[in-house]
């Protein structure tokens, strides 16, 4: 348990989530007193100086303080109570961890707003690493992917949408997994169901979307795949039905290759499917027993070549640094591996430990990766990039993640994953459906985004399908 303390200021998640960046995955609790066991970090920010202070067993171990002048933004605030925990805490435990201060989803959000507002590079770069204490790469590699994501927002209109669609069941759940994914044995006398109410909000969903231009849809999960070939075509072919999708990017995260089978692989390429991931998230066999795959690395390259063979010409295959027990050696591998059947995208991720996940109560039976190891991968990772002839463009980055690190889609040119880019920057209005959907209404005069919730269990999105359409219904209206 680490222990927490404010003074003088209110800033809690600020606080948790910079003492998470130094004591991951541990249990976090705000404390009016400083504990008399364990450790504590205490916040002040008071009479102009901002200080953090470390007490182990209720006794001081060290503090660091900086002067500040009044009036202070909310901004800044933030800022100073940031800054003087990282500096507290690196100095304590000897950790430069690599983003400085920022401990949000979206960093090159930060640049996106810097560069639309007249800064250059150089000036970006000085701000990340001067006012944020990132380290140079990690800045740079934020610089470069702003503006990958900047060229394709650039083409947004009013009137744009994306479409996405959940499929909430996967054949086994994985080790780390933390989605709205449900046993596919368990459930699959209710998939035809589930299709049933999806479909009703589809026809809601098809005809609001008249008024717009549909940009880009993706089928995610849970594994789509999961869904037999009857299933599969029922969707796609409703989906044809409502949409024109000649023109747009049209995504189904095919995912687990003991999933996909020639037909569906056909299926997907008949009603203009014109993007598919297949995911191994690694190429090492003990690994994925360990994590809770049941396919071979022989499996991912079979549907890798069948679904080259049947036309699939934009591939993204998701990895993970940072599973239980792999190396620098195993990440090798796993690239090695990539590099033969050369995908036109590579979706990097670093382990994050999920509260919901199974890794999280198994956590002491790993051994986890640690974040010098997890730099060594990432390395790995980007020069592996380079030699498929790919750049950064998007990231972001999540609570728990191993080392603190980040995320990054890498690509061919041409091959970027639009509708990644937009969930990310959220400059569009995006909509979902099915189960655990989170649809977002993005108005750019205000630049501001409202929620829309859909349930997330099967069983009552099944019953309260009518419930979904009106909350849509009245969410939606003020777009019209």
């Amino acid at each position: 348990m680490i222990s927490y303390q404010l003074k003088g200021h209110s800033l809690q998640n600020d606080v948790q989530t910079m003492v998470q960046v130094f004591y991951a995955n541990e249990h976090y609790a705000l404390v009016e007193d400083v504990a008399t066991e364990g450790i504590t970090v205490k916040s002040i920010l008071e009479n102009g100086t901002a200080e953090a202070v470390l007490f182990l067993d209720g006794t001081k171990q060290r503090a660091w303080s900086m002067e500040y002048l009044e009036p202070l933004t909310p901004k800044e605030s933030r800022r100073l109570v940031k800054r003087t925990i990282y500096e507290l805490l690196k100095a304590e435990l000897r950790i430069r961890p690599q983003w400085g201060l920022l401990t949000g989803v979206r960093p090159a959000k930060i640049v996106s707003t810097l560069l639309a507002d007249g800064a250059s590079d150089a000036e970006c770069f000085r701000y990340l690493t001067e006012d944020y204490l990132v380290m140079p790469n990690k800045a740079e590699l934020t610089i470069k992917v702003a503006k990958a994501e900047q060229r394709i927002l650039e083409g947004n209109s009013d009137g744009d949408l994306s479409l996405y669609i959940g499929i909430p069941f996967c054949p086994t759940r994985c080790i780390y997994c933390s989605f709205t994914a449900y046993p596919l044995k368990q459930y699959e006398k209710r998939v035809d169901e589930y299709l049933d109410a999806m479909c009703k909000e589809l026809d809601f969903i098809g005809d609001y979307a008249k008024d717009f231009q549909m940009k880009n849809i993706y089928i995610g999960g849970g594994t789509p795949t999961s869904l037999n070939e009857v299933q599969l075509e029922r969707l796609l072919k409703k989906i044809e039905e409502l949409f024109d999708t000649s023109d747009m990017e049209y995504t189904v995260e095919a995912g687990r290759p003991d999933t996909i089978t020639k037909e569906k692989l056909r299926l997907m390429k008949a009603y203009g499917v014109n993007r598919i991931s297949i995911n191994p998230q690694t190429m090492n066999e003990d690994t994925l027993k360990a994590i809770g795959r049941k396919h071979s690395v022989e499996d991912i390259k079979r549907v890798f070549h069948e679904a080259r063979e049947l036309g699939h010409e934009n591939i993204n295959m998701d990895l993970i640094l940072g599973l239980p027990d792999e190396t620098v050696e195993h990440v090798e591998r796993t690239f090695a591996e990539i590099m033969k059947l050369q995908p036109d995208n590579v979706t990097v991720h670093t382990l994050a430990v999920k509260r919901a996940s199974r890794l999280k109560e198994e956590f002491d039976q790993h051994q986890m990766t640690t974040a010098e190891i997890l730099d060594k991968m990432l390395v790995v990772a980007e020069d592996y990039a380079k030699k498929l002839h790919m750049e950064p463009y998007y990231m972001y980055r999540q609570k728990n993640m191993v080392g603190n690190f980040e995320n990054v889609g890498y690509c061919t040119v041409g091959k970027e994953g639009a509708y990644n880019i937009q969930i990310m920057e959220e400059k569009q209005t995006i909509l979902a459906v099915g189960c655990g959907g989170s649809t977002k209404t993005y108005d750019a005069k205000t630049d501001k985004l409202e929620r829309i919730f859909n349930v997330k269990g099967v069983e009552e999105y099944i019953a309260r399908i009518d419930e979904m359409i009106d909350r849509k219904r009245i969410g939606l209206g003020g777009l019209k």
